[in-house]
């Protein structure tokens, strides 16, 4: 077998392999899906269609169709394609193609185009490598790549490359593809004779999720497991369910949906909105995100986006955390649906997280001034003669524990840091915060 070999829907149908191999489109007009990119006059199809091969970056969810737009775009412009793996190739290999690349063009005048799946799996020093010769006109480069490109490219390669954002399929693009196999004798599975309801159909498309590919593995799989009579299977909805195990849920717990889910629930809690929080910790435990890591992220909520509004929030956040601990999945998850709802309907401030800013930024911009002699303890003799404690006032030994000595080095006299809301208990906190200043004020001695 050749290193680089040429995708069996670039060379022709192959009888064997996965159905969502054997039914890759062949020409432009079976391209299902994309028509903001594909579609009649779009600027993708103009440019395949004219043969104005440019580099770029194909950007979407698995089974969007990625890998098979870069093989027809090389079938359609009648260019030399060279399929790559970030995960199996280096620079050795990229020295190879370009090399090749570059007697093709020279001798047979033939573009090659260098597709890299998973592109984001290059380091940069990989990714620089591609640079010289996608300059050059020597390779047309295409990366497919499931993460945001913003973060996961280097910026000198990524400005050499137009970026494509492809989108998962609709439920009708699934059907379209899945009805296309089921009646194509050559590479789909008409000659199994399958017979799939429509709503069966659209069962398999909800378990897709948008992925083409899942919802063609999984229509192969129920079709084989269904038991054969005269020639005929019938796909029932109980083999539709076992075929596919789970549902595929789009999720990776280093890249970029792990970051926009995590957002959403985030922001569902930050506006109280108790069904969205928990459809968004719910998807994120079923797409196997750790339990114990959406735990963290509700304690963390508990102290920036609650806090002294309602201090039981951390406390229940901290007791899921000790009940899932104690449970495990998944009975332990309940404790943390309980905490998102509570959480999400609790009052919000961020006056606690805003004045631990505040003050956080005066410890690392102002010099680091010494404890005022007053408050500092003088367990020694020698202490005490150093005045450490001189003049002091215990605050038991004054009416209502109240007394105006200053706390803050002299350069921060008078600093405000905690500014409560009036929202839950941190209403009767402010109120209390807003007394206590008053009387040090009315209270403080001259400087």
């Amino acid at each position: 077998m050749e290193l680089f070999e040429q995708p069996a829907s670039a060379a022709g149908p192959a009888p064997t392999g996965p159905l969502a191999d054997r039914m890759r489109p062949r020409t432009l007009d079976e391209v299902v899906g994309q028509d903001h990119l594909m579609g009649p006059g779009k600027v993708l199809r103009a440019a395949i269609e004219s043969g104005e091969l440019h580099s770029m970056i194909l950007w979407g969810p698995p089974g969007s169709g990625k890998t098979t737009l870069a093989s027809l775009m090389a079938h359609v412009a009648g260019a030399r394609f060279v399929a790559f793996s970030a995960v199996l190739s280096g620079v050795k290999e990229i020295r190879q193609v370009v090399a090749e690349a570059e007697i093709e063009r020279t001798r047979r005048r033939q573009k090659t185009i260098l597709f890299v799946d998973e592109i984001h799996r290059f380091n940069r020093a990989q990714q620089d490598a591609f640079l010289p010769h996608v300059e050059k006109g020597t390779i047309v480069l295409i990366g497919a790549t499931t993460e945001n490109p913003s973060f996961e490219v280097n910026s000198a390669l990524l400005s050499r490359c137009r970026v494509y954002v492809l989108r998962g399929l609709e439920e009708n693009d699934l059907l379209t593809l899945m009805r296309r196999a089921l009646t194509d004798r050559e590479r789909g599975l008409a000659r199994h004779g399958a017979e799939v309801s429509d709503d069966a159909l659209r069962s398999i498309a909800r378990l897709a999720n948008g992925d083409a590919r899942s919802a063609l593995n999984v229509l192969e799989l129920a079709v084989q497991l269904a038991p054969a009579s005269g020639g005929r299977r019938v796909v029932t909805e109980a083999g539709i369910r076992e075929a596919a195990q789970r549902r595929t849920l789009l999720y990776d717990k280093s890249g970029e949906e792990h970051y926009n889910l995590i957002s959403a629930l985030h922001k569902s809690l930050r506006d109280s909105d108790p069904d969205a929080a928990l459809y968004w910790m719910t998807r994120m435990l079923d797409s196997g995100e750790e339990p114990l890591y959406v735990v963290r992220r509700l304690v963390r909520f508990a102290s920036e986006d609650i806090g002294n509004a309602d201090p039981r929030a951390l406390t229940l956040a901290l007791a899921a955390k000790d009940a899932y601990d104690f449970l495990g999945s998944p009975e332990g998850e309940l404790a943390i649906a309980q905490a998102t709802l509570f959480l999400a309907l609790a009052p919000k401030s961020n006056a606690a997280y805003a004045a631990f800013n505040e003050a956080k930024a005066d410890v690392q911009e102002r010099p680091a001034e010494p404890v005022p002699l007053h408050i500092r303890n003088a367990p020694t003799g020698l202490m005490k003669d150093l005045g450490y404690g001189s003049g002091y006032q215990y605050a038991h030994d004054a009416p209502d524990a109240l007394v105006a000595q200053e706390h803050l080095p002299e350069s921060l006299r008078g600093r405000q840091y905690y500014r409560p809301t009036d929202r839950g208990l941190e209403a009767e906190l402010g109120r209390r915060l807003a007394a206590w200043r008053r009387w040090r004020e009315e209270h403080r001695p001259p400087p």
